[in-house]
């Protein structure tokens, strides 16, 4: 791979440089400090989840089983950039090599696309739950469950695979700044020699499709789902229906409001802080909170989340 700087002077890369939060030096020690505690709150709520449904039984249902999968699933996401951040900012030269540039690129994107294959197969589990109830568990068995994860983690790794190896054959020129925190395609191809328009055809084409399809599939099973809870007499049954989906569509708000924004349109331009910031929301907030808003309103969770506090 290489980087022209003039039409005379070709030199090989070693790698890119990831700009971050250009700040102060007590600054970025406050942001290490900031990020490093989110950080590690990141792993204890999710791995806590991860812990309740493994030993207390009550929990053995797919509904939990899908949950402690995608609590693993944001442990990996947020470690995907997360701790290259941290380095960076005690980092002089804020270097990232260009093998690991793309090795993030190509995590951060298949695990994105894991998560919203996780959301779909977690919409599909409440709506069986709410409108197929007397013939919940013969289809949604211990086998469809496991199936279900291992096609999420399967489709979610090989979506982008093609893409980013073809990005990656692709030469650099002039710059080798990237203004981001992780290797984020938008910066990315900013700094390729001359446009390719059947790479970004191809590009424009498949990075959306992850977040279309499992969106229109979530959309549709809530709005079966809303359909039939809107037809149950009491009271007390729409409270009950509507609070087992609650916590997933808050879920769901909070990742695809801010990722849609972000690459609803692969072609758009955004700001450079702004990129961040919305990155920042998707990759680092909605891994922090999801095991708060499934945890909130959950009694079973509460109930085997004190039992493992306890002991």
């Amino acid at each position: 791979m290489k980087i022209f700087n003039n039409t005379t002077n070709v030199s090989t890369i070693t790698g890119f440089i990831l700009l971050g939060f250009p700040c102060s030096k007590e600054s970025q020690n406050l942001l290490f400090v900031l990020f490093s505690i989110v950080y590690l709150l990141t792993l204890l709520g999710n791995g806590s989840i991860i812990c309740a449904v493994r030993w207390d039984q009550r929990l053995h249902t797919p509904m939990y089983i899908l949950l402690a999968n995608f609590s693993f699933l944001e442990i990996s996401y947020v470690t995907s950039t997360v701790p290259n951040m941290l380095a960076n900012f005690l980092s002089e030269n804020k270097v990232i090599s260009f093998s690991g540039c793309f090795l993030q690129f190509y995590f951060f994107f298949s695990l994105g696309s894991t998560e919203c294959f996780f959301l779909a197969v977690m919409a599909f589990d409440r709506y069986l739950a709410i409108c197929q109830p007397l013939h919940y568990a013969t289809i949604m068995t211990g086998r469809l469950c496991r199936n279900l994860v291992a096609n999420c983690w399967v489709f979610g790794f090989l979506w982008f695979l093609i893409p980013i190896i073809i990005i990656s054959q692709m030469s650099f020129c002039g710059s080798r700044i990237i203004d981001h925190f992780l290797c984020d395609p938008g910066p990315l191809l900013a700094l390729t020699c001359k446009r390719e328009a059947v790479i970004e055809l191809v590009f424009s084409i498949l990075s959306p499709l992850p977040l279309i399809i499992p969106f229109f599939f979530i959309m549709g099973s809530y709005t079966l789902v809303l359909n039939a809870v809107l037809k149950v007499p009491s009271a007390a049954g729409r409270r009950k229906a509507f609070s087992t989906c609650g916590s997933h569509l808050a879920v769901v708000s909070l990742f695809y409001g801010s990722v849609l924004v972000m690459y609803g349109s692969p072609t758009s331009v955004h700001e450079a802080g702004m990129q961040k910031i919305v990155t920042l929301v998707y990759s680092v907030l909605t891994p922090l909170v999801n095991p708060v808003i499934y945890s909130l309103r959950n009694r079973d969770m509460k109930r085997a989340l004190k039992k493992i506090l306890v002991t």
